[in-house]
């Protein structure tokens, strides 16, 4: 007899039991191969997965140094204080 059930695809339209699952799926394809033989990156995916809040957190942190970089390359960082260059 037929019955119903949940399912989650990954950009590919393959069918995982889980989110997680289809996610690791995309995170994998994104990946590509690693190393020789069979590739790393589907259990590097599940990493990602597993530390999202601390690279989330990285990412946000390097935006903002990214963003105080390029004010210090225009000149205009109000979050630095620049010195006055020594006079020779």
């Amino acid at each position: 007899m037929a019955r119903k059930g949940t399912g989650f695809f990954d950009r590919k339209g393959h069918f995982f039991k889980t989110a997680r699952e289809a996610t690791a799926s995309d995170f994998a394809g994104l990946l590509g191969q690693i190393g020789e033989g069979e590739s790393l990156a589907p259990g590097i995916a599940l990493l990602l997965l597993d530390k999202r809040e601390e690279i989330e957190r990285l990412f946000a942190e390097h935006d903002a140094m990214i963003e105080d970089e390029n004010a210090l390359a225009l000149g205009i960082s109000e979050k630095v204080t620049q010195l006055p260059r020594p006079v020779s």
